[in-house]
């Protein structure tokens, strides 16, 4: 990947599994200006928190050994499900016209989770993707750090 022009206009999304920026420069790629366009946030809490089962069993055969069945990793389906709605906002964004180029950061699960989602027209505004977590940075830092990608 070569470097990102962050030329005026062009929007951001910043994201994790249970936030998300929509960011556009309002400056240019040498002084990049970025304004929230969007702010998206999901209450995710870790998975011991949202299950109160225990993980099931189930029978081996004809023997009166039983095996456990792995739980589910609600914490893990939250993140894709909130991966597949940013998708989804994405194209509805697109498809109305909103933006023209878009960069993706997002840790490298969502990334490829969110990737796999993306409707064809979302995927030809996709200038850059840069597989990080900047979710918890402020405007500036992650101004400096996309110049600096």
């Amino acid at each position: 990947m070569s470097t990102i022009n962050l030329k005026h206009g062009i929007w951001v999304l910043v994201a994790d599994g249970e936030k998300a920026l929509f960011l556009r420069n309002a400056g240019d790629s040498k002084y990049p200006n970025l304004e929230v366009v969007q702010e998206i946030e999901q209450n995710n809490p870790p998975t011991r928190e949202q299950g109160s089962d225990s993980p099931g069993r189930y029978n081996d055969g004809p023997s009166v050994h039983r095996s456990a069945v792995e739980e589910t990793d609600w914490h893990r389906i939250g993140k894709e499900r909130f991966a597949d709605d940013i998708a989804d906002r994405l194209y509805k964004l697109a498809h109305s016209g909103q933006f023209k180029e878009i960069v993706l950061v997002a840790p490298p699960m969502v990334l490829g989770t969110m990737r796999k989602k993306l409707h064809k027209e979302v995927a030809d505004k996709v200038t850059a993707e840069i597989p990080k977590t900047l979710t918890n940075h402020a405007l500036f830092e992650i101004e400096a750090l996309l110049q600096a990608a």
